[in-house]
């Protein structure tokens, strides 16, 4: 029996891993804290998250079809930034400005620079800032306080910096979620379970959350020793850490890069809390630093096998 050798060019690498997969598993993470901004927030944070899916996959649609592309919307990215996107807004922000994010996320942050794996900063991320900068006072004009079922802006970084009077809540209130602030980062164990099961499931390396939060929180000992709790668990820290700083698209490659961009996220993080006009530093550490990631893997690359420092040959 004659037997044939196929050849073909590289990468051999086989692996039953798909992007569609390792969305689902994102939305899996994510599922306890949807659950708990729908049963604390209500019926508007529901319709905060349809409207920013729904607008996040048609944008997607619509714009492949345009740009004549495969059409990629079964593979799920466009629905966690979507869910993502919705996670960053408060309760009583309107539906349409779910709508004009997840278009601008999509459209602008995503698919103009090429689509999934070619964007440089995160979607959802990009989309917030863009909000922040047009209808600020949507965003953080006021926030509802699941405890009095009443519309507070003083959320627990905000009286921490001095920016609103108030009682911090207990750390079991910060824990459970049961304090005021967009819809996805209040429920601090939530999103550290869906953490550790997307780290579990080999969905995402541990590296980043773990030197993120920590720099924080051995940054927030030093200048603010009192508060520490407050600092981790409060503010986006969380959702940032997980589900956000670990996209793949805009992080580092190697391990060593990761870590670059890990401690450089805490240090900004901390930067905007104490010393910017501004409560909370998440979102636009995570971005700037997605921004210096080109940079961070031209300068920290694995070396070559069989090329020694310098690129000069082993003469071994």
């Amino acid at each position: 029996m004659e037997i044939k050798l196929i050849g073909s060019s590289s990468p051999h690498i086989r692996s039953d891993e798909t992007t569609q997969k390792l969305m689902l598993d994102v939305i899996i993470a994510l599922t306890p804290a949807l659950a708990a901004s729908i049963y604390y927030f209500g019926f508007k944070a529901m319709v905060l998250v349809l409207a920013s899916v729904a607008s996040a996959v048609i944008t997607e649609y619509f714009c492949q079809k345009f740009m004549k592309r495969p059409i990629t919307v079964t593979d799920l990215s466009a629905v966690v930034t979507g869910i993502l996107l919705a996670f960053n807004l408060p309760a009583e922000a309107p539906w349409w400005i779910a709508v004009v994010g997840s278009a601008f996320a999509i459209g602008i942050v995503k698919q103009i620079f090429g689509g999934i794996g070619f964007n440089f900063l995160n979607p959802a991320l990009g989309a917030r800032a863009f909000l922040m900068a047009s209808w600020p006072h949507h965003l953080s004009g006021g926030f509802i306080d699941p405890a009095i079922d009443a519309v507070s802006s003083a959320t627990p970084l905000s009286i921490l910096k001095g920016a609103a009077s108030g009682q911090l809540p207990s750390l079991w209130d910060m824990l459970i979620g049961n304090i005021p602030g967009v819809i996805g980062e209040t429920s601090a164990i939530l999103l550290l379970a869906g953490g550790i099961y997307l780290i579990y499931t080999g969905t995402i390396k541990w590296i980043i959350p773990v030197f993120y939060i920590g720099t924080v929180a051995a940054i927030a000992l030093v200048f603010d020793g009192g508060n520490l709790a407050y600092h981790i668990l409060g503010g986006g820290l969380m959702l940032g850490a997980f589900f956000m700083a670990t996209d793949y698209a805009t992080s580092p490659v190697t391990d060593k890069g990761k870590v670059i961009f890990a401690v450089g996220a805490g240090i900004l993080t901390m930067f905007i809390r104490k010393l910017g006009g501004y409560p909370e530093g998440v979102s636009y550490s995570i971005l700037l630093m997605n921004i210096l990631t080109p940079m961070i893997d031209k300068y920290v690359r694995p070396r070559v096998f069989g090329v020694a420092t310098g690129g000069k040959k082993n003469e071994k």
